[in-house]
């Protein structure tokens, strides 16, 4: 058992970690240029598209959820089908990010305030990369099935893929060809169908069996589409609540103050370092409870569920550990201003019990989505981030100030934790946790 959860987990981190270390190579890359405009852009530019693909991030999650139950099902037919309509649904979303461009850029450098040469070439970089919009997608549906297939490597040779071909091209281009923020769009979107063209060829080698099972009939059957839709509304509601809460903590700390912006911003790549990792078990819940859960296995799936959370709980005593005794170090890694690191040290309790606090949200969310039980983990985040969040943070900011915003963050996680944790063990005997 452990060894099909770390299966899963291992080449889930990798991928996971592979994201940031792009995103610091292309800022040192573009630090080393003559100005400090293209960073701004790239900044701006990038900042646009996590809106964009974070809210499509419901597809990767149903996808692999779907295609995990099926597995446990042997249901091969119902494997394809899957696979055929979350494609459907990223083409016909990224046909609509591309055909709405010029009103999302309005919208976007609306909200998004740059100097006018920080913006033209925010704006440059924003229309060559829209056109990657069904290269993402797509992975994000590639990558979904094959982690419902009990594959993560397939999704972590893809990652590994992108990220090289992406960082080559961009080199190539800024150094090469004299390119600077464009160099950047084009090196993003030719690595992203780099990268689908390399996962549509590995699912026909290893996959194209499924196919003689396919159906446009059978794809958009009404009520399959329905249930479809249904999961990926719910995690959408999630992920946009997720999202509001995130750029709440950031507006507020910008609110006290811009040292406390800093500092909060540095405190909290302490929350993404672990989050990257603890993920990896997350993405391995939900292949695994999705194909236990699929095939009506209690036992098993009871079994998983509780060694996925031990091995979550020795990860977040670990993570604990490092950051309680060696937090402040770890500050001068990321900045050298003596003013931010010692305003940051007011604050390291707070981050000294992230991991603790918040590991058993993200296992959570792994277990609900692999069993597709995606109304209660809408629930779950409505109830924390409306009835939880918000409240602790007006009742405590005036006598606490950023004490009182890391707390309402903190009691957010814990209180999705618990939530999540009654639901599960109130629906946990009658497998019907999506009904």
């Amino acid at each position: 058992m452990n060894k099909s959860i770390l299966k899963l987990a291992i080449p889930n981190i990798i991928s996971n970690i592979t994201v940031p270390l792009l995103g610091l190579v292309d800022l040192a890359i573009l630090g080393h240029l003559e100005s400090e405009i293209y960073i701004g852009a790239i900044a701006l530019g990038s900042l646009i598209f996590n809106f964009i693909y974070f809210g499509f991030g419901f597809l990767r999650m149903s996808t692999s959820g779907f295609t995990a139950q099926a597995v446990g099902k042997n249901d091969s037919k119902e494997v394809i089908l899957v696979l055929s309509r979350s494609l459907f649904t990223a083409f016909s979303g990224s046909f609509l990010i591309i055909l709405l461009q010029i009103p999302i850029a309005f919208l976007s450098f609306s909200l998004i305030e740059g100097s006018p040469e920080v913006e033209l070439l925010a704006r440059e970089y924003f229309f060559i990369r829209i056109y990657a919009a069904p290269a993402t997608l797509g992975l994000f549906a590639l990558t979904g099935w094959f982690l419902g297939m009990q594959n993560a490597k397939f999704s972590m040779i893809l990652a590994l893929i992108i990220n090289i071909i992406n960082l080559g091209l961009n080199l190539m281009f800024i150094y090469g060809f004299g390119m600077k923020t464009d160099g950047v769009a084009w090196g993003t979107l030719i690595a992203q169908y780099t990268g689908f063209i390399c996962g549509s060829i590995l699912f026909y080698l290893y996959y194209k069996k499924y196919l003689v099972h396919w159906s446009r009939k059978a794809m958009m059957k009404i009520e399959a589409l329905k249930q479809f839709f249904i999961v990926n509304r719910d995690i959408l509601i999630r992920t946009i609540l997720l999202l509001f809460a995130i750029s709440f903590f950031t507006a507020q700390s910008a609110k006290i103050g811009d040292t406390t912006l800093a500092v909060n911003t540095l405190l909290f790549q302490y929350f993404f370092i672990f989050s990257y990792l603890i993920d990896g078990f997350a993405h391995a819940a939900e292949a695994l409870v999705g194909k236990y859960y699929g095939a009506k296995d209690f036992n098993t799936l009871t079994k998983i569920i509780k060694r996925i959370f031990l091995f979550g709980f020795i990860i977040s005593l670990i993570f604990t550990a490092i950051y309680v005794f060696a937090g402040k170090y770890l500050l001068f890694v990321l900045t050298d201003n003596e003013k931010v690191i010692n305003r940051a040290a007011e604050y390291l309790i707070w981050v000294g019990v992230i991991p603790v606090i918040t590991f058993a949200a993200f296992l959570w969310d792994g277990i609900f989505i692999g069993a597709t039980a995606t109304s209660q983990m809408r629930n779950a985040m409505i109830i924390s981030t409306l009835l939880i969040f918000l409240p602790a943070y007006y009742l405590t900011y005036q006598s606490m100030g950023n004490h009182g915003l890391w707390l309402s963050l903190l009691l957010f996680m814990a209180s999705r934790s618990i939530i999540m944790t009654v639901f599960y063990y109130k629906r946990r005997s009658s497998f019907l946790w999506n009904s």
